[in-house]
């Protein structure tokens, strides 16, 4: 008995260690900092890297990490969460290892499914209309509150999102709530930049 309750207490104290609450992570084209307590992102960072090109994005899935717990497919069944790229694919589509490099948990949120696919789009085409004559880099950060609601599977919804764009040593600043959107026009989301 005494040691069923010694293996209970260190698998206990196990996934406790096991869970950090930021690991910072790189890969060629993308940084970014994530939240295993969280299953979500907490920031992510990388500069568009080409607008042209016919990479497809057609038989790319998101895959978890072996060595960073992340949220899985599961956190994005029957409900209202779309698996929101930070670093959208199409700002990779002359490379297909870059383009692939973004299907990453790491590189997910739980994101509305209307922000996702309206005003955010948007935004993501703005900012690679801007790359178009110049370097642009962007830094999004994810927003919880204190105690965050979770979908069944576990992962924590995000409540906001935060993008910068830097074009040369100009900034633009956006503030999205995750929720279903008020308006299309993503100038309406401008907002003072944190850095």
């Amino acid at each position: 008995m005494r040691n069923i309750l010694l293996s209970v207490t260190l698998l206990f104290s196990l996934t406790l260690v096991a869970q950090r609450d930021s690991v910072s992570w790189y890969s060629a084209y993308v940084n970014g900092v994530y939240s295993e307590t969280l299953e979500q992102p907490l920031s992510v960072s990388y500069m568009v890297l080409c607008t042209k090109g016919d990479v497809s994005r057609k038989n790319m899935r998101f895959h978890t990490e072996k060595t960073i717990a992340t949220s899985d497919n599961a956190d994005y069944v029957n409900n209202v969460w779309d698996k929101g790229h930070l670093a959208p694919a199409a700002d990779f589509k002359c490379d297909e290892s870059a383009m692939r490099g973004t299907f990453t948990f790491l590189n997910c949120a739980l994101q509305h499914e209307k922000l996702n696919r309206g005003v955010w789009k948007y935004l993501e085409a703005h900012e690679r209309n801007l790359s178009n004559s110049d370097d642009v880099s962007i830094l999004i950060e994810v927003d919880f509150l204190d105690a965050p609601e979770k979908v069944p599977g576990g992962a924590s919804i995000p409540f906001g999102f935060y993008k910068q764009i830097t074009i040369g040593d100009k900034n633009e600043c956006y503030w999205f709530p995750n929720k279903l959107p008020e308006s299309n026009n993503f100038k309406d989301y401008e907002c003072p930049c944190r850095n």
